[in-house]
């Protein structure tokens, strides 16, 4: 079955995570990806541990369904066969700092003026605005610098980093949003435009929870550990043999916590009656709490929240959570074969469409494996 984006080609002249990441997005929902790596070398994420026969795993996971083609960019015949390719494409991705295509003669007013229909989408640290624009960023400098890490971690922590590319994956996921905004606008007007994300905002974007403590306090969010500033209970709490997350802030789920731990006084509190009573003494009601649940072992507690429609769930690490029957069922683990590590795994497709959905049709491609094949398609000598 065909995917939404077929019919689309996309240029992905991007490296790392944020750029491959948007790039896969839309090769997953059908487009033609062409990915344009450097001769030798390739993107860099492909030194990334551990390999699996030689070849990088995290470069595999945010780089299948593309193909691969090396050019060298700083010489007339790869920009000569760029653009070749640029004449017939609907899409390009980078994430090279700003300014850096122009100086090759291959930014956005050099091939908007050659195909007026390209969508050009771009990732930067910062943006391409503004007076940190000529800086490069990485998603620890911008968890640091959005906010993120001065509210994650214990409440009397030093800051914390999520050790997940946040900002990475936040930016490639609103670049390509943008990208398929621009592909709607572009069937209404028949023109192409610059897209541009930047890790930092991408980063900010995360903090609605604390913007909204700024906005309407004036102050800093402190930091709260596993707490929530709107709701609790709302955390992750200790059992018998192991952790689980419940989600009781609303006041239904609330009472009928009370129940099955047969804690009417909790319920009767007047510390804890509504929702922002409890999240202005969740200290105490967490104390109080975490004394019940570990007098048994984490399924008696998930069994009863489950029969009381409480939201809840086990702790799991990523293996536990890769093999877990739902992760399963939904096809987020999924196959394919690669031309030198043999068959592997890789993540499945988020978003389910009913009638064009997406699908891992390729693993990632061998540095340069298509090269041939795409630019003798253009009539130019590999």
């Amino acid at each position: 079955m065909a995917g939404a984006l077929e019919g689309l080609t996309v240029l992905d002249l991007s490296s790392h995570l944020s750029g491959p990441y948007c790039a896969m997005l839309l090769a997953d929902h059908g487009a033609d990806v062409i990915k344009i790596e450097r001769p030798g070398r390739g993107d860099e994420a492909r030194a990334m541990p551990p390999f699996v026969e030689g070849e990088s795993a995290p470069f595999m996971v945010w780089n299948r369904n593309k193909r691969s083609v090396t050019l060298d960019l700083k010489s007339d015949d790869g920009r000569r066969a760029l653009l070749g390719l640029v004449r017939s494409a609907d899409i390009l991705v980078e994430n090279f700092r700003p300014g850096t295509l122009d100086r090759l003669g291959l930014g956005w007013s050099a091939l908007s003026a050659l195909n007026p229909r390209l969508i050009y989408g771009a990732i930067s640290g910062f943006g391409q605005s503004g007076p940190w624009r000529d800086r490069g960023g990485f998603d620890l400098v911008t968890q640091g610098m959005s906010g993120l890490m001065s509210v994650c971690g214990p409440a009397d922590g030093p800051p914390h980093r999520l050790p997940i590319a946040l900002s990475d994956v936040a930016a490639g996921m609103h670049l390509a949003v943008g990208i398929l905004a621009a592909l709607e606008a572009r069937h209404r007007t028949g023109q192409g435009q610059y897209v541009e994300v930047s890790l930092l905002d991408a980063a900010i974007s995360f903090g609605v929870y604390e913007a909204a403590h700024v906005f309407a306090t004036g102050e800093k969010p402190p930091r709260i550990g596993q707490a929530h500033r709107g709701s609790s209970p709302y955390q992750v709490f200790g059992t018998a043999d192991g952790w689980i997350t419940v989600g009781a802030a609303q006041q239904n789920f609330w009472e009928a916590l009370c129940r099955i731990l047969d804690a009417p006084e909790l319920r009767n509190d007047p510390r804890f009656r509504a929702n922002r009573d409890r999240v202005a003494h969740n200290a105490e009601l967490v104390e109080l709490l975490q004394e019940r649940f570990r007098e048994y072992p984490s399924q008696h507690w998930l069994d009863a929240f489950d029969l009381a429609g409480i939201p809840a769930g086990q702790v799991l690490d990523f293996a536990e959570a890769l093999a877990h029957p739902q992760v399963v069922a939904r096809e987020m683990v999924v196959e394919a074969e690669h031309a030198t590590a043999g068959r592997v795994r890789t993540l499945g497709i988020p978003a389910k469409l009913s009638a064009t959905p997406g699908s891992v049709r390729r693993a990632a491609p061998a540095l340069g494996e298509h090269t041939h094949a795409v630019l003798d398609s253009l009539g130019e000598v590999a």
